[in-house]
């Protein structure tokens, strides 16, 4: 997931980040998750603070996850991966996207 606030071309960028930092922190679990289902869903949280508190539910839950922080932006945090098993937590985040879409349908 991502912040709905950065640029749709940044977004992506940092959701491939966090993809890809998931992969290499938790070979394991991404392996077993590249078997069995192999889905990505790209989410969208409102803005950092929505996306650390996200962070921290998950971290506090047990979950595996990881952070990126953009050190072209200050360090700010921009973007998480988190395992499939903290789906409940990010239920109710729109889709990467979203925003736009609906901004562009008028």
């Amino acid at each position: 997931m991502t912040r709905a606030d950065l640029p749709p071309g940044a977004q992506a960028c940092q959701a491939a980040h966090a993809a890809l930092d998931y992969a290499f922190a938790h070979p394991g679990p991404a392996a077993g998750w590249h078997t069995s289902s192999n889905t990505l869903v790209l989410l969208a949280a409102r803005d950092e603070l929505a996306l650390r508190l996200l962070c921290d539910d998950a971290a506090e839950a047990g979950h595996r996850l990881v952070r990126v922080h953009e050190p072209d932006l200050g360090g700010a945090l921009t973007a998480a991966a988190l395992e499939p098993a903290a789906h409940r937590l990010v239920r109710r985040l729109p889709l990467l996207g979203a925003r736009e879409r609906a901004a562009a349908r008028g």
